[in-house]
């Protein structure tokens, strides 16, 4: 069998003693952040990428050899395991090889060939077998068919002897791995996929418009081309195939199968081998090919929904600070929540600025009392219905004011999600559904990363095809990137969400829940050590949580730093060689010459580690988020019938797709940045130019209003 650490080396370019620690770690329970970070001398300072590559693969040739040992148990039961095909099996690296070899071995249900069988004729195929050879005699296999024809098995013509051998030769053809590996390949690379939309559906009448006659190479078709092709078949708009060219294929199995020039033989196997291809053959492994395209479409488009959301949940915090949040409507009024510098609800009120003189002075007054009340210094509108509208109402009151907050349009996708989740409900027991929806408005400009952790990835709307993806691989990344960012910000343990600390490193939704509790019953967390008072959570859990948990104004200076308990001893003995007292750690990089760390050195403890810690203690606590920006929508543009073509907007990247980037220009639907208008260079990926969040300046290319499509570009525009 293989041997899997030594695999890893070479495959991921790792040093054996990094992969054999890393995959003793996780199997220890160690979380991906947790090595990462905290286990740096003993992984080779792998990051997070390598190691979930190393995870991912690891699971992969597990599986794989479980299989290998299934499938060996299996043959070896039929008696037919040779000492040849134990060593292929053993020697194989990807599952769909594995499968190949296994094919002519695995039970099936009644065939051709089967039913050819219990009448007897397999003594017949396999003297027609030993006819096709070099030097075969040309005996006639119409004479030896003959032999075979009886009522009483059901065989009443010599066609029928001839047909049944066929097709037991046939099976055995089609079950052989390196003809299989052959078609696969060709079809691959000279493969062209064919769609036509149905009748029923007349120009202009389906969003899949652009394949009614589309045609592109196997291997050149883009992952969300591929996509829209599965979704277009899955709706029953269309139907698309594989053309290829038969005779290349046909051509190359007679080469492989036919050894005999004898006519009669010749002729038999040139037939047998046709029938055999189209049967047998070409269905299943088109099957195979468009699963493999469509398997990396889903790869490449889960990969482009990690990277958007890992810059969303990483977008800039406005800050903890007093919050005026409002959900817009027309008809319904704008719900107006205030959320304090901590996140917590303190009231709710509904104003109607948009129906009438009356009720929109009454709505101003309404909003000025509520931020001179509560010192408001950040006001959050959402992005949906009435958002514009509602923005420059919000701008008419400002300028009544002195001190005038920061006013930000959020992008409100998921919020609707949020609100009506079992999460709000029992955050919120007592409040209607939008006005939920307006607190988490408020709260995602406050600190995106803590509000959107509570709303599936998939709702927040910066997938591409999401629901049409392989979802248990979705979400595992999904679920993945969520823990990347939330243990690379860190969390407030004191004012941290149930749903944020679940994906603390070693965190378990009990062990949150317990937390809370904990917090609730004895009041803020003074110190890291007081974790471990916390039900379920032991030495372990404390050892993977403890570095990526912060306590704000706790009773010990490192509690508020990524600087783990048990590097706590090393950084006070540098602070007492120093003469530095502990409550003023940021002197102690300043001081401490990089030269000087290798005599703080222990066994657990290397220089990776202790420069980790010195960068930390410049800035103790600090987010290493990006500073706070936001986008300026122009006042006079708030539909799409104000768009005229030229004009130059400012705008805020949504979501960014393999052909392309969507933005956010404050008319309610949000314009396309083709990929070929991203830039005045060749772009071959998108998320190389834009990324979501960020404020970009665009133009406009065209306008369809009855399609509700803007075309937008950022060439020859200063970002």
């Amino acid at each position: 069998m293989l041997n899997i650490p030594q695999l890893l080396a070479a495959e991921l370019n790792l040093k054996p003693y990094q992969v054999e620690n890393a995959l003793e770690l996780l199997a220890e329970g160690a979380t991906i952040p947790f090595i990462a970070r905290y286990r740096k001398e003993r992984t080779g300072e792998m990051n997070e990428i390598q190691l979930r590559q190393l995870a991912d693969r690891y699971d992969y040739l597990k599986e794989l050899e479980e299989r290998k040992v299934v499938i060996l148990k299996a043959i070896a039961e039929q008696g037919k395991l040779t000492e040849q095909l134990q060593a292929k099996i053993e020697a194989c690296l990807q599952k769909k090889e594995l499968e190949d070899l296994y094919l002519p071995y695995r039970p099936k249900r009644r065939t051709r060939a089967t039913i050819a069988k219990e009448k007897g004729l397999e003594p017949l195929a396999e003297f027609i077998k030993s006819l096709n050879t070099k030097n075969a005699a040309p005996l006639s296999l119409e004479a030896e068919a003959l032999k075979y024809v009886s009522e009483q098995k059901q065989i009443t013509t010599l066609e029928e002897a001839l047909k049944g051998a066929a097709s037991i030769l046939g099976e055995e053809v089609a079950e052989k791995a390196h003809l299989r590996t052959y078609i696969r390949e060709y079809l691959l690379e000279e493969g062209i996929f064919v769609s036509r939309i149905k009748d029923e559906y007349p120009p202009g009448t389906t969003k899949f418009e652009m394949y009614r006659h589309y045609q592109v190479k196997v291997k050149n078709i883009a992952p969300h081309n591929m996509l829209a092709l599965c979704r277009g078949e899955k709706e029953k708009v269309l139907s698309f195939d594989i053309a290829f060219d038969e005779d290349v294929v046909l051509s190359y199995l007679q080469s492989q199968e036919i050894h005999c020039k004898h006519p009669s033989v010749s002729n038999f196997y040139r037939e047998m081998l046709k029938d055999t291809f189209h049967r047998l053959m070409k269905p299943s492994l088109i099957s195979e090919v468009i699963a493999a395209k469509k398997l990396h479409a889903d790869i490449e488009s889960i990969k482009t929904f990690e990277v958007n959301l890992r810059e969303l949940l990483l977008f800039p915090p406005a800050g903890m600070k007093p919050t005026m949040a409002i959900d817009p409507g027309f008809r319904t009024g704008c719900k107006v929540a205030i959320v304090d510098r901590t996140g917590k609800f303190l009231e709710y009120q509904a104003i109607f600025p948009h129906q009438g003189l009356e009720q929109r002075t009454q709505a101003a007054q309404t909003l000025q009392n509520l931020i001179a009340k509560h010192k408001i210094e950040l006001i959050a509108i959402g992005n949906g219905t009435a958002s514009r509208e509602t923005d420059e109402f919000v701008q008419e009151v400002l300028q009544t004011l002195d001190r005038k907050p920061i006013k930000v349009i959020v992008n409100e996708s998921g919020a609707s999600v949020y609100s009506a989740s079992k999460a709000a409900a029992e955050e919120f027991p007592d409040l209607d559904v939008t006005v939920r929806g307006a607190i988490s408005i408020g709260r995602r400009l406050q600190d995106p990363l803590a509000e959107l952790v509570k709303i599936d990835p998939k709702s927040i709307g910066v997938g591409q095809y999401q629901h049409d993806v392989d979802q248990k691989l979705l979400q595992k990344k999904l679920n993945e990137t969520v823990e990347s960012c939330v243990n690379y910000v860190g969390v407030d343990l004191n004012t941290a969400s149930k749903e944020l600390l679940t994906f603390v490193s070693g965190i378990t939704p009990a062990i949150a829940n317990n937390i809370i509790t904990y917090r609730n019953q004895n009041g803020a967390f003074q110190n890291r050590q007081q974790l471990l008072k916390v039900p379920k959570l032991g030495p372990k859990t404390f050892e993977q949580a403890a570095g990526f948990l912060r306590i704000r104004n706790g009773s010990h200076p490192l509690d508020n730093t990524a600087v783990h308990p048990e590097s706590y001893g090393i950084v006070e003995a540098i602070a007492a060689d120093l003469n530095i007292p502990l409550q003023q750690v940021t002197q102690i990089a300043a001081k401490l010459k990089p030269a000087d760390l290798k005599k703080y050195v222990t066994a657990t403890i290397g220089e990776p580690t202790l420069r980790d810690i010195l960068k930390e203690l410049e800035k103790p606590g600090r987010d290493p988020r990006a500073e706070f920006k936001y986008a300026t929508f122009q006042p006079t543009i708030k539909e799409i019938s104000d768009l005229k073509v030229g004009m130059e907007l400012e705008g805020v990247v949504t979501n960014v797709a393999n052909f392309g980037a969507f933005v956010d220009i404050g008319v309610h639907q949000d314009g396309l940045v083709h990929i070929s208008q991203l830039a005045d260079r060749y772009v071959d990926d998108p998320k190389k130019v834009v990324k979501v969040g960020q404020l970009v300046k665009v133009r406009v290319l065209e306008v369809n209003e009855k399609l509700k499509r803007i075309a937008l570009s950022m060439k020859a525009l200063k970002r």
